[in-house]
Order: structure tokens, then C-alpha cells, then sequence
């Protein structure tokens, strides 16, 4: 990375950023946990983290190693997270949603040594999912230990060293303070940070690589454009493993001094509810969570006062919802944006300023520093006002997919476009509406479900012999699954059986909410099924 490109990096690197912030905020508090009633001052915030890198360090983690967790929204999730950055190692976050299965290729792919979870998280027990879906000690022989942040500690039976958070942290006593600020001291700003995975058209999700001073510079614009200030109470219901709870939450919260309140399952009630209460000034989500918010009668019987600026977008957003949000919930800033993992989260945004109409029809400009463009499919840019996919450049393009040459050349070009997939329409002020897509993949509730993925794991069940899946217009969610499937010879199961076993075999926003049994797909010439005969289809029957 050059020094164009950070140049203009306050922190360079998160250990870097939470000791600044503990200089600049001291004893102010960083993170309010209402699950388990925990206050954590800014200062205090840099103490657990660098108890938790001690830990790591005692632990035998060497700089580059990975460190999954795989939790909710919760104090610890930081800690763990910034304390693994401390000791020089690369986060992996892990899908809350994801099943066992789904967990440990993750985990194999990463080659992660220490997986942080819990064990009781509206009742899943993530250990016993994981084992019950493979033996970890002899399918994921990189990982040499389970830390259990919350809940009850895993059975005997469990092959792999696991031990309690405290009694983790408390074996990190033996490490002296003092050489592990040497270890976060020697993190390099181009240092790969962490890798999210996303799903893909390949049918297994890809591991994304990004560095500290990527995410850093991206998340302190994103910070800058939102106006996130000192002293904001911020609730973040976006979960901590999406790239919006941890970067856009956690790293942007650090950077500007704000209070972050975590909240692990949005409950529209429970919600309205927190904001007297935690007097919140800054609530971001997806449009379903403010359309679900909206929908309620009983709305003005909350005090929402606090309220001043709110961030929304990754679905389609109706104008009126952007002038309900401001009328009825009283934000004074609402702002709409565009990201994908590979950029780091983030590419376009709305300014605060505009108007409804834009905020709500469009996903914004380009953020500073960033190039974005609509080509055709040479790769040529297309007249402003019609369609072609949506390229990115600039210092938020990804490394690369982890291990995967072949689909990182196939995702950047060598122009260093990032080639997103998605297809939209640039107007002349440079705001981009997103209209179509390119690959099949679809959104849930601010959720990517790819087709691909979601297919690959239906041949899983017996008595499937081929299945696609098209994404379908839903009122709350946006989008949602809509499975054809073609049983095997002599197998039998009802479409009621299929949904029941998807939703036990992969996450929810994965699960199709239908399924259609049908004697064939629809293919071409060459084999491929026509998967816009099947949206027709799907989209027929439900009247659209």
C-alpha cells in the first residue's frame, strides 16, 4: 500500500486506535452491555484488550495466526476481536445464523487456532454444533482451542482444549505486559486484519482479506459522512460478524469517542424501548427493521427524542419510509449507502443533506478517495442514465480472496476494477441506483443468500436430485428464497419436509421460504437453468 493511499490515517492500525482512544476518552464509557449488566470505560476498554492479547500470547498464537469468533452482539466480542489484533493476529468473524456444517468449513478454510463462542445463545449451543456436525480434533486439526465466552463450559467429550474466558484470560498473567505492547507495536497498517467471509457463486463462501489501515481509512470517511461525533449513545443492532456491526460499529464507534450499546436480536419492541432508556442518539439497520418499526400503531408512545441520525440501505427503500423515519421517529440525519465485503463494507454513500427522494432511490456517490463506474461487458464505461455493472477502485479493494487466485483475477481486473456483479444506473451527479444483478444473488433482510451455496447444501438431502433456488420480492425482508426442486427416482418428500429440513441444515435467511416440487428445470442449450423463467414463474404465482 502506498502512502497516497494512507496518508491520511489517523491510527493506522486498531491496537494503535484503541490505545488512542483510551489517551483521548479515558474514563467515558465505551460499551454498554445490558445481557449482562457490563459498563467498560474507554480506558478500561484498552486494559481487557490487552488482557485478552496477553491470553493469546500465552496461548502460543504467533503474529498471522487466525482467531474465529462466533458469537452475538456482546461486550466480549471486541475484546476478544481487538485483543487477537493486539497479539498480531487476523479475525475471522463467524455467522451467528450458521450452522455446524457451515461453521467448520469456515474454520478449516481460515485455519483458525482459536475459536472464541458461546454456549447458549438463544439456545444454540455453538460447541455442540460444531461437533455434532464433525469431530474437531480430526477435521480441524489447526484449531488447538475453544474459548467460551458465555455459558456453561463444553462437555468432556469435546477433543479440542477448551476453557472459560476468565480462566483463558487468567493463564495470560504469565505473559508480561510489556512484550506484548512490542507484539501490537510491530502491526504493520498493511497487515491483513481480518477475513469475513461471503458466499459465492461457486457454491462455497471466499474468504476476503483486508488490512488494518483499509478498513481504518474506510470506516473514519463512512464516520466523517455519517457525522458519528463524540458523545453519541450508538445502538448496534447489525450483527458484530457482518462487516457493518464490526466496522462500521466497533472501529468507527472507537475512532469517534461514541458509546456503543450492542444489542443481539432485533425485537421491535425491545428496541423502541432502549432508546428513552439508553437515551440513543444513533440507530442504524436494515429498511426491514425500520419498516417493521414503522408499522406499529402504538409508535408515538415511545419517547424517541434522542434520536438524531440513523444509517439504512442493501434493499430497496421506499420514499415514504425515509420521510416517515424523519417525521415520526425524529432523525434529524438518515443516510443510505453501498457496500460489499470485498470493498471493505463500504463505496457509496448519500450526503446528509439530500433529498428524501434521492436517499431513499439511490445508494449514494462514491466516498472520497474511491472510484465507481457502470460498464458494459468489455469493461467500457456507459453513458450516465443507463445500465452496465458497477466497478470499484481504490484503497478499499480487497487483497484478495483467501487462497483463491483464480476467483480474485476473476473479481479484479487488471486495471484494479473490482467487478461487483451487481448492475446499476449512474446519474449525472454520480449517485448510483442499483437495478439488477448480475450474478443470482439475492438479499434477506440486509442479508447476501447466494443460490449457488444454498443449492450445493439442498443436494445434501436425500431425497433431492436437483434444485434451484431464485430470489422473490417479500414485503418485510426484500427479498427471499424460492426453491424448484426434482425429487429422486423412487424418493419421496413433500415441499413442507424440504423447508423443515433446510432450516434445521443452514441459516435462516439461507432457508428458501417455499419450495415448489416440480419434474424438471428449465434449461439452455448448454445445460444451465434459466433462472429468470423460474423468477417469472415464482413471480406470477405470488401476483407480481
Amino acid at each position: 500500500m502506498t502512502d497516497d493511499v494512507r496518508g491520511d490515517l489517523e491510527f493506522g492500525t486498531t491496537p494503535r486506535l484503541v490505545r488512542s482512544a483510551a489517551e483521548r476518552h479515558g474514563d467515558q464509557e465505551a460499551f454498554v452491555d445490558h445481557s449482562d449488566g457490563t459498563t467498560i470505560s474507554y480506558r478500561g476498554f484498552a486494559a481487557r484488550v490487552l488482557d485478552a492479547a496477553r491470553a493469546y500470547m500465552a496461548a502460543g498464537i504467533e503474529s498471522g495466526d487466525r482467531i474465529a469468533i462466533w458469537a452475538p452482539n456482546m461486550w466480549e466480542w471486541p475484546v476478544l476481536a481487538l485483543g487477537a489484533h493486539s497479539a498480531g493476529a487476523i479475525v475471522v468473524p463467524l455467522n451467528t445464523r450458521f450452522k455446524g456444517t457451515e461453521a467448520a468449513y469456515v474454520l478449516r478454510r481460515s485455519g483458525a487456532k482459536v475459536l472464541a463462542t458461546v454456549t447458549g445463545f438463544l439456545d444454540n449451543d455453538y460447541v455442540s454444533m460444531l461437533c455434532n456436525a464433525i469431530d474437531p480434533a480430526s477435521d480441524l486439526p489447526e484449531l488447538q482451542r475453544i474459548v467460551v465466552m458465555r455459558g456453561p463450559p463444553p462437555a468432556d467429550q469435546v477433543a479440542v482444549p477448551s476453557a472459560r474466558l476468565a480462566d483463558f484470560v487468567a493463564a495470560g498473567n504469565a505473559v508480561d505486559p510489556a512484550s506484548v505492547r512490542a507484539r501490537a507495536a510491530s502491526v504493520d497498517p498493511d497487515d491483513v486484519s481480518d477475513i469475513l467471509f461471503t458466499s459465492g457463486t461457486t457454491g462455497h463462501p471466499k474468504g476476503v482479506r483486508t488490512t488494518h489501515a483499509q478498513n481504518l481509512r474506510a470506516f473514519r470517511t463512512w464516520a466523517d459522512v455519517v457525522g458519528l461525533r463524540a458523545g453519541d449513545r450508538y445502538l448496534v443492532v447489525n450483527p458484530f460478524f457482518h462487516a457493518f456491526g464490526y466496522k462500521a460499529g466497533i472501529l468507527a464507534s472507537l475512532m469517534c469517542g461514541s458509546t456503543l450499546l450492542p444489542h443481539a436480536v432485533f425485537d421491535a419492541e425491545q428496541v423502541l424501548a432502549r432508546v428513552p432508556r439508553d437515551r440513543i442518539s444513533f440507530l442504524p439497520g436494515p429498511p426491514a427493521l425500520f419498516q417493521t418499526i414503522l408499522a406499529r400503531d402504538d409508535l408515538d408512545r415511545f419517547d424517541l427524542s434522542t434520536l438524531r441520525l440513523s444509517v439504512t440501505g442493501a434493499a430497496a427503500i421506499p420514499v415514504s419510509m425515509i420521510v416517515e423515519m424523519r417525521e415520526r421517529m425524529g432523525f434529524e440525519t438518515i443516510v443510505t449507502g453501498y457496500g460489499l465485503t470485498e470493498v471493505c463494507g463500504i463505496a457509496t454513500m448519500c450526503r446528509h443533506d439530500d433529498d428524501p427522494e434521492t436517499i431513499a432511490t439511490t445508494s449514494g456517490r462514491a466516498i472520497p478517495g474511491v472510484e465507481v463506474a457502470c460498464v458494459d461487458d468489455g469493461g467500457r464505461e456507459v453513458p450516465r442514465g443507463e445500465p452496465g455493472e458497477i466497478v470499484i477502485r481504490g484503497y478499499n479493494v480487497m487483497l484478495g480472496y483467501l487462497d483463491d487466485d483464480a476467483e480474485t483475477k476473476a473479481t479484479i481486473d487488471a486495471d484494479g476494477w473490482l467487478h461487483s456483479g451487481d448492475v446499476g444506473v449512474m446519474d449525472d451527479r454520480g449517485y448510483i441506483k442499483i437495478t439488477d444483478r448480475t450474478k443470482d444473488m439475492f438479499i434477506v433482510g440486509g442479508f447476501n443468500a447466494y443460490p449457488a451455496e444454498i443449492e450445493a447444501m439442498m443436494l445434501g438431502h436425500p431425497a433431492i436430485g436437483a434444485a434451484a433456488v431464485v430470489g422473490v420480492p417479500d414485503e418485510r425482508l426484500g427479498e427471499v428464497g424460492w426453491a424448484y426442486v426434482v425429487l429422486r427416482d423412487g424418493q419421496g418428500a413433500t415441499a413442507e419436509e424440504i423447508v423443515a429440513w433446510c432450516r434445521e441444515e443452514m441459516a435462516n435467511y439461507k432457508a428458501p421460504r417455499r419450495v415448489e416440487l416440480v419434474d424438471a428445470l428449465p434449461l439452455n442449450a448448454t445445460g444451465k437453468v434459466l433462472k429468470y423463467e423460474l423468477r417469472d414463474r415464482a413471480r406470477a404465482a405470488l401476483g407480481g
